[in-house]
């Protein structure tokens, strides 16, 4: 259990489409938009894991053109949002290209991403700790995956929050934003080859 917690909390604190999704939410809209972007994201996080769990995503996702239909989307969206950050200059760039996502916004976004589908499965098919009773390992499984979650993309947004806050010079805004494009074209390439790896 010990093991599936700090898989849980490294997979969850590593940057993703996710969390620089809402951390540019934060920035870009505040605490109030945000926290309804974060509320989408984990409502989506939770269908993803209810899919994973009754075996519904192994059915949907072994029709190939459905898994590449899902996987063209979601790539398609994070390059769309790597072009717009790495052109958007001396501005943080999700204060330009996000216009006040909310609720369906985020949980499209976990909805779409068939690597959200590929890390639910590692971690309800692997990570056996509790062999006795099936109900009650994913139910720990799912309180600690929740609690992780809820924690680290609170902590996410309040970065992105503060970070809209600094006076910060443009040649630094400009250098942060071609590190969040690299990050969501690193982020769309891992996921690509991943899934076509399957």
């Amino acid at each position: 259990m010990i093991t599936f917690a700090i898989v849980s909390f490294l997979m969850f604190a590593t940057p993703g489409p996710g969390v620089l999704s809402l951390a540019g939410v934060g920035a870009a809209f505040g605490w109030r938009q945000g926290f309804l972007y974060m509320a989408g994201l984990f409502v989506g996080h939770l269908l993803v894991s209810l899919a994973v769990i009754t075996g519904l995503s192994a059915i949907i996702l072994a029709e190939p053109v459905v898994r590449t239909i899902l996987l063209f989307s979601s790539a398609g969206y994070l390059g769309y949002l790597a072009f717009r950050i790495a052109l958007a200059g001396s501005k943080i760039a999700f204060i330009e290209i996000l216009r006040a996502p909310g609720f369906v916004a985020g949980m499209s976004l976990q909805f779409i991403n068939p690597k959200a589908y590929a890390v639910h499965t590692t971690f309800f098919t692997g990570f056996a700790f509790h062999p006795g009773s099936f109900a009650v390992e994913i139910s720990l499984k799912l309180v600690i995956l929740n609690t992780t979650w809820l924690l680290l993309h609170t902590l996410w947004l309040y970065m992105g929050y503060r970070l809209h806050e600094l006076q910060l010079s443009s040649k630094v805004q400009n250098w942060i934003n071609i590190f969040m494009a690299l990050c969501l074209c690193l982020v769309i390439s891992l996921s690509v080859n991943s899934i076509l790896k399957v």
